[in-house]
């Protein structure tokens, strides 16, 4: 199967468009928080908590594939176009995304924009490999929302690491904690590949 191809089995081209237009809201929300006093220096924590969210769904939806037995009787091996695939659409992703919330890395900008999309794309992949691409985007709402309506607010401590979508740009133990993350979702999915699951229902 040619890289054309492939791109277009897996949706890239709807799934680069999809990240863009998140990364276009996401600025004009980011700016419209920033713009009002009464948020502080806080204004953008919804912005890089939910962005990262929409952004890994996007690419959990691209994991899935049309044609589970041909790519296991493929003659090449497919995990190195299944890491670069994560790699790169994870990269345009941050990319495209922390464009928007230039500025204070010291609060939430660029550094905590980067490392949820990280760890929301690792959390994505691992749920892809355990529990099928199309639900790939459940684990991570669940922690989400829960981190965002119940973690509080007071950066550091043990806080930072189950709490990683809520702490500031330069946490160490929530950027350690993203790394992990994306590193074993990443491996897990380039080992197995998205679990198997069965044709869409027809409407």
């Amino acid at each position: 199967m040619s890289v054309l191809s492939y791109a277009r089995s897996r949706a890239l081209p709807l799934t680069a468009a999809a990240l863009a237009a998140a990364a276009a809201v996401s600025a004009w929300c980011a700016d419209w928080l920033k713009s009002q006093p009464e948020f502080g220096a806080q204004a953008r924590l919804p912005v890089v908590v939910l962005a990262p969210l929409l952004a890994s769904a996007a690419i959990g939806a691209s994991l899935y594939t049309h044609s589970e037995e041909l790519d296991r009787t493929a003659v090449r091996p497919w995990w190195p176009r299944r890491l670069c695939q994560l790699l790169l659409l994870t990269a345009l992703a941050a990319a495209l995304l922390a464009a928007g919330v230039r500025g204070h890395p010291e609060q939430f900008g660029v550094p905590a924009m980067v490392r949820n999309t990280m760890a929301a794309t690792g959390v994505t992949a691992l749920a892809a490999a355990l529990i099928g691409a199309r639900l790939s985007w459940l684990p991570v709402l669940a922690h989400t929302s829960a981190i965002y309506l119940t973690a509080g607010r007071d950066p550091g401590g043990w806080r930072a690491v189950w709490a990683w979508s809520v702490q500031p740009g330069p946490e160490r133990a929530a950027w350690w904690t993203a790394g992990v993350v994306f590193a074993v979702g990443t491996a897990v999915y380039v080992v197995r590949g998205a679990r198997a699951e069965g044709p869409a229902p027809r409407r």
